[in-house]
């Protein structure tokens, strides 16, 4: 059985451990449509950019304007039925993010918010990652919006797209994560949204989809490893790699258009209970936003 590194907190020992022993092995190989960069155990947040562009030898991208959370709409591989069916506006929030503002109001289920107060007490403030409210936000409160883009700083090649988001009031970052496609082993395209930890991450894999009304749809529904999910990754004392599937997790976004009014839904459940619920209201703006180190 493998071991958890000792060099870090006591809480990211025990959390890691549990990965260990209810989760399984895996194979660099085999898992390519999975991994994805690991934290380090001094903090995520803002470290996490420059520590990932040194490890990779990429460059922090200071030139591009209109930068999107994809390249393309077409990276998805959706149908040329639901392309054509998909929102406009929806389409051009996706490729180019950082040239709109949101605002985020939150609502948790009663039964549900002392795990999330535990979460943010021993975890997320400390470590600077998944810094969710814990007080329902019934007014809106404005997210920054920050798209950062890794090249290859010989051929210009974006390799890695980070979205940053701080509460705007704080400063205090509410996610770091890495967006990018990947292909699941059914050769579904999915989206991937990396959120680094400790030695590891939470990955998210979503299926999109498009409604009947225009509106993108994307769902981590799955029921085995190998499907859309939620993940934990680790890597223990020895550098072997562990995973753990947590099927009664489900995180479903349904991002949409009305009147020229860009909406977002994002609904957790838990055991099929709803644990939280964001809504984002998606403004756009004309000026951008150039992250400096």
């Amino acid at each position: 059985m493998g071991i958890a590194s000792k060099n870090q907190s006591i809480q990211d020992w025990i959390t890691q451990q549990w990965v260990i022993l209810f989760g399984q092995r895996i194979d660099n190989d085999k898992y390519q449509w999975l991994l994805g960069p690991f934290g380090g155990t001094k903090g995520i947040g803002l470290k996490f950019v420059e520590q990932l562009a040194k490890d990779e030898r990429l460059a922090i991208d200071k030139q591009r304007k209109n930068k999107g959370l994809l390249d393309s709409i077409q990276n998805l591989g959706l149908s040329e039925i639901e392309l054509k069916k998909l929102s406009p506006d929806v389409i051009d929030f996706y490729e180019n993010t950082s040239n709109y503002d949101l605002l985020l109001k939150a609502k948790w289920n009663p039964f549900f918010k002392i795990f999330g107060t535990i979460i943010k007490g021993v975890f997320s403030r400390r470590i600077e990652q998944l810094n969710v409210p814990i007080e329902n936000l019934e007014d809106a409160s404005g997210l920054t919006n920050e798209i950062i883009k890794l090249v290859d700083s010989r051929t210009n090649e974006v390799k890695r797209t980070i979205w940053l988001r701080t509460f705007k009031s704080t400063g205090q970052v509410v996610y770091s994560g890495v967006y990018e496609t990947c292909s699941l082993p059914n050769k579904q395209i999915c989206i991937k949204a990396i959120f680094p930890l400790p030695n590891g991450n939470a990955t998210v894999i979503l299926t999109p989809s498009v409604g009947k009304n225009g509106e993108l749809i994307l769902d981590s529904s799955g029921q085995r490893i190998g499907d859309s999910g939620f993940y934990f990754l680790l890597r223990d004392s020895k550098g072997q790699l562990w995973s753990k599937f947590i099927k009664s997790f489900k995180d479903k976004l349904v991002v949409k258009s009305i009147n020229d009014r860009i909406t977002a839904t994002q609904t957790l459940t838990l055991w099929n209970l709803k644990v939280l619920e964001f809504k984002y209201e998606i403004k756009k703006t004309t000026h951008n936003k150039v992250y400096s180190a």
